[in-house]
């Protein structure tokens, strides 16, 4: 079976200025658009030695002072990435030209206030602006979307992503520190990848928890979402299996009634070197056992997977694509149920003590 799964690339690539030089720009967004064939004309950071740095390795022909200095000398039809921290984005967005395009680092905030405002800049602004959510786009996510969407494993039932992995937290240092850790910057890509294939849940039970000898705000979590009483979904992540890596794990999978698939996140595992990815799918035969196919898929979350939220920026404000999958007007609903794990956490299930006492 052809399964088609990779990024619609767009017709007239636009010209990229990014804001921002951190580690997620080396690793995942410049090799992405590099790949892709697409021309980044400049970058500015706070630190702009930093931003030199990295225009020299990546051949940028322009360094910024400041996002007003990128802004004024940038093409008019340039689209601007923003990878910063999320408390800066309403001063960067505020500077940008009205109409502009935009591809904006998740989460969309720290807290769902942020998010509003957020949202509201580029609403008042009129940008065409989009969350990096690129899970979305991830080759073996972009394959199961095909085969969902196609009605070959028949009606959808459970869906289930879990990673028992040891994640090097320490090389986040912006991150590492942060009060919301787990669901805030990790566990947020599998709730917006939910909410991509089931729709906004009609509520969200969730805990999230610290490892007793860390330090860390919080480095597992479990989220459950109610869609109704025969669709499961939940999310299981455990950042601390320092076990070594015979049992660790980190994958996506999808069940319906004809068939399932599972994808491996390979990307997780010794992490950010990470291992092999895996994309497979059984679709069940009258009369016939089971049979498990392996498809091997190019390319992997990172970097590919950036290559299609800029596409999708780039197509829609070019015409080409009516559809702007992880625009603001969206990610808005994967940052309140985000904002619903963290209350439903902090507010506890049943008490047990108090409802049934003996």
């Amino acid at each position: 079976m052809e399964i088609p799964y990779k990024p619609i690339l767009p017709e007239n690539p636009l010209p990229i200025v990014i804001i921002g030089a951190g580690g997620i720009v080396t690793d995942a967004h410049l090799p992405a658009y590099k790949k892709a064939g697409f021309s980044v004309v400049g970058i500015t950071n706070r630190t702009k030695g930093r931003a030199e740095k990295v225009a020299a390795e990546w051949n940028i022909p322009n360094v910024y002072d400041s996002v007003a200095d990128a802004v004024a000398n940038a093409p008019e039809n340039a689209v601007y990435d923003i990878t910063i921290m999320p408390n800066q984005f309403v001063e960067t967005l505020n500077q940008l030209p009205d109409g502009s395009g935009v591809l904006i680092q998740k989460p969309m905030g720290d807290y769902f206030w942020q998010s509003k405002e957020i949202l509201e800049v580029c609403r008042r602004k009129n940008l065409v602006a989009a969350i990096n959510c690129q899970l979305r786009f991830a080759p073996y996510v972009s394959a199961a979307r095909y085969l969902v969407e196609q009605g070959l494993i028949g009606e959808l039932y459970d869906m289930e992503v879990r990673v028992t992995i040891k994640t090097p937290w320490e090389i986040f240092p912006h991150v590492i520190i942060h009060p919301r850790l787990e669901i805030q910057y990790h566990s947020i890509h599998y709730i917006d990848l939910i909410r991509s294939f089931l729709g906004d849940p009609k509520s969200v039970m969730a805990k999230t928890l610290k490892h007793p000898a860390k330090t860390l705000s919080s480095s597992r979590s479990t989220i459950l979402f109610d869609y109704g009483d025969t669709m499961h979904a939940v999310i299981n992540t455990n950042h601390d299996h320092d076990f070594g890596p015979t049992n660790q794990e980190s994958y996506i999978k999808w069940e319906g009634t004809k068939g399932a698939i599972k994808a491996k996140m390979g990307l997780l595992m010794d992490y950010p070197h990470g291992v092999p990815d895996q994309f497979e799918y059984c679709i069940r035969e009258e009369g016939k056992e089971p049979v498990w196919i392996t498809v091997p898929l190019e390319g992997s979350w990172f970097p590919d997977a950036f290559i299609g939220t800029m596409s999708a920026v780039m197509r829609y404000k070019e015409g080409s694509s009516k559809v702007l999958p992880t625009s603001v007007e969206d990610v808005i609903k994967t940052m309140a149920v985000v904002e619903s794990a963290y209350i439903s956490s902090d507010t506890g299930g049943v008490v047990v003590a108090e409802r049934f006492k003996v």
